[in-house]
């Protein structure tokens, strides 16, 4: 926990230009223009003899097939740019014939369960006895049709601040892109959830960086992780949404040449990706090569486009950003992309390929003194196929086996052997036995709950929607959700009973330069990931208030971030109602103590701009103001990040039992901190 006052196709993809046209045009800039410190002996943690949650995998990837589907193409104009330079608003057009873009995690219209088998629609077990036909649901009303909004004060970031613009735009599409998806999966829909969402950024300037510029994009960080291209597009990172080389017009004394800026390495060429600190880049063309579809190289590649871009940067010396990307068996796709920094072109030559034809060879040598980026990676997947190989490890695994996965203990700052004596719990431990609360009324679905299915009890109490989509990510935030409980018809593998399923990630427990001891996950996490539960014991307010040192633990419902209020769609750009913020959030008197008993949730540090929000889950009880407190991923989080969630401030309302303690100062570093929290 936070430290507080101690006691102590990769080339020619979309080669749509109007007549006489060579760069492309951008719409409206949005955001950033571009013109306890003390250690106890060990053992200090001990086993609860509560178990770990019932077994069960974690929801798969994205259904298993590819669809087309409109894409957006943009305009360009003919005169050179200097770098940075501005650029005119762009239009966008559907081309006539679709294309497959090979980033989208295509939506399948057959439907499957968590362990990936193919599942009809099944009949139903009503609760009263009866059979009724399973295939009865409500008829899906058609939305709107979404059009450019002139209001969008709730949806921009309030800081100028460029990393705050960048994530704000990030935010906004991923939530955009759940929410497409959640959609077509209701009417068993074969479209483009992705592409949709950028299309709608796009419309409604919704983007940062706009400008093509050489060097470091103002907010977006080495480590940065997108799951698709058109996420690197919006925020002004690499914008050809397929091609792996994007270039720029720029002035070399009189002449206008093409200058490389930024190269995308997603594994479709020959490419020699094995080290950290240089790169081989193949070039574009020659007739395919790629690895989505069996077409192997048919010609030799031409100096032209990036190509030749490449080459006069290799002779003018500019740097270039550099993407990687590394294999994600969660997408269909197969790949996380990562930004590794800028690299410049050290030796360019002409080889021959596997099939026999000529090809440009490109190696480009990493900028020294930047932070890690790939490497990380490299460590982590290391650490994750031979534990011993992660060094100053004090314990392999502080739950001692009853997570689904082993949470080591690091420290690489002093010599402290680990944080004070707990007893590590993946259960909360309630007032009263959740048997004696009010029980939960379950669904009547057998198998799986499926979308769209108005008859499914849980699908309405939670809106008329299951929480969650296919890849078992939350879609939005709500005051409270619903899973699906043992009081259900369906089965463990239904994709409503995400949290109950233990973590999925390999965490890390580190300690802090500053604030204590923390916590990170060697995996990189996806927005909308379940991490884990805030396990401890619920207390009522004399035992909390007699305790000077207890509210160092103690988690409280009562505030949440103006992040996590933001996380959702924003429907408005979906022409849907706004939702309100009571729909998002509501105080709740539930108090949780990790101090004696907890899990990994309780070193999860404060930040003013955290990652990681809370979501009240119910399913083994109906008490509202008692839920489960899960944490999801308020956004992609790179591994090694450190994972934080906002404390919060002392609102006063009911429900505070905390509104006159002083408040702590904080020391999260963001350029938007407070200051203070609690």
């Amino acid at each position: 926990m936070e430290a507080r006052p101690f006691s102590a196709k990769e080339d020619t993809v979309l080669d749509v230009k109007p007549l006489r046209s060579l760069a492309p045009m951008f719409p409206a800039p949005f955001g950033v223009n571009t013109t306890f410190n003390s250690s106890s002996p060990v053992p200090f943690v001990c086993v609860s003899p509560f178990g770990s949650p019932s077994g069960g995998g974690f929801p798969p990837g994205f259904p298993s097939s590819f669809a087309a589907a409109d894409v957006f193409t943009q305009a360009a104009n003919t005169g050179g740019s200097a770098v940075n330079g501005s650029y005119s608003a762009a239009f966008f057009q559907t081309p006539r014939s679709a294309s497959i873009n090979l980033d989208e995690d295509p939506v399948s219209t057959v439907r499957t369960s968590s362990s990936g088998r193919k599942v009809g629609r099944p009949r139903r077990l009503p609760l009263d006895g009866s059979e009724t036909d399973g295939s009865e649901r409500k008829r899906i009303q058609i939305r709107k049709k979404p059009q450019k909004i002139t209001d969008l004060s709730i949806i921009r970031p309030l800081s100028l601040d460029p990393r705050e613009a960048v994530e704000g735009v990030m935010m906004t599409f991923d939530a955009l892109r759940r929410r497409l998806l959640q959609l077509d999966e209701v009417t068993d829909a074969n479209t483009r959830p992705a592409l949709k969402a950028g299309a709608i950024m796009m419309a409604n300037d919704l983007r940062a960086n706009v400008g093509k510029r050489i060097g470091h994009v103002p907010g977006v960080e080495i480590g940065d992780i997108f799951y698709f291209r058109i996420e690197m597009c919006v925020v002004g990172l690499h914008a050809p949404s397929m091609a792996g080389i994007d270039y720029m017009t720029t002035k070399n004394g009189d002449v206008d040449e093409p200058a490389a800026i930024s190269v995308v390495s997603a594994g479709g060429y020959e490419n020699e990706e094995g080290d950290v600190d240089f790169l081989i880049y193949t070039g574009q063309g020659g007739g395919g090569a790629s690895k989505y579809f069996e077409k192997k190289q048919s010609d030799d590649q031409k100096l032209e486009r990036g190509n030749l871009a490449l080459e006069k940067s290799f002779h003018r010396g500019n740097a270039v950003r550099v993407v990687r990307s590394t294999k994600d068996m969660n997408s269909l796709t197969g790949r996380i992309y990562i930004f590794d920094g800028l690299y410049r072109i050290q030796e360019s030559w002409m080889d021959k390929g596997k099939s026999g034809f000529n090809v440009f060879k490109y190696k480009l040598v990493r900028e020294p003194g930047q932070a890690e980026g790939i490497a990380v990676w490299k460590r982590t997947e290391e650490w994750k196929t031979n534990p011993a190989s992660r060094v100053n490890v004090i314990l392999p695994d502080i739950s001692s086996g009853i997570e689904n996965l082993p949470v080591c203990l690091v420290n690489e700052v002093d010599n402290a052997k680990g944080p004070s004596h707990f007893t590590y719990s993946t259960r909360v431990r309630y007032l009263k036995p959740t048997s004696s609360m009010r029980p939960f009324q379950g669904c009547g679905c057998l198998s799986v709950c499926l979308p769209g299915d108005s008859n499914c009890s849980c699908a309405q109490q939670n809106g008329g929607s299951l929480p969650y989509n296919s890849s078992g990510l939350l879609v939005s935030r709500k005051a409270i959700i619903y899973e699906c409980s043992s009081s259900c018809a369906c089965s463990v593998n239904c994709r409503n009973r995400v949290t109950q399923k233990g973590i999925k990630v390999h965490f890390e427990v580190f300690k802090t330069k500053d604030r204590g001891w923390g916590l990170r996950s060697w995996d990189p996490i996806r927005a909308g990931t379940f991490i884990c539960e805030y396990t401890g014991e619920v207390v009522d307010k004399v035992e909390v208030d007699y305790d000077g040192e207890e509210d160092q633990y103690v988690f409280r419902a009562t505030y949440v971030d103006e992040k996590t209020l933001k996380w959702n769609y924003g429907p408005e750009l979906l022409g849907e109602p706004s939702i309100s913020q009571n729909e998002i959030f509501k105080p709740l008197p539930i108090i949780i103590s990790s101090k004696n008993v907890g899990n990994v949730a309780r070193f999860m540090n404060h930040s003013c701009s955290p990652n990681v929000f809370w979501q009240p889950v119910l399913y083994d009880h109906s008490e509202e103001g008692y839920p489960h407190i899960m944490f999801f991923a308020l956004k992609h989080i790179p591994p090694m990040t450190q994972l934080t969630f906002d404390y919060g401030l002392s609102a006063g309302n009911g429900f505070d039992i905390f509104a006159g303690n002083q408040p702590k100062k904080c020391l999260c570093g963001s350029p938007n901190c407070r200051g203070f929290f609690g």
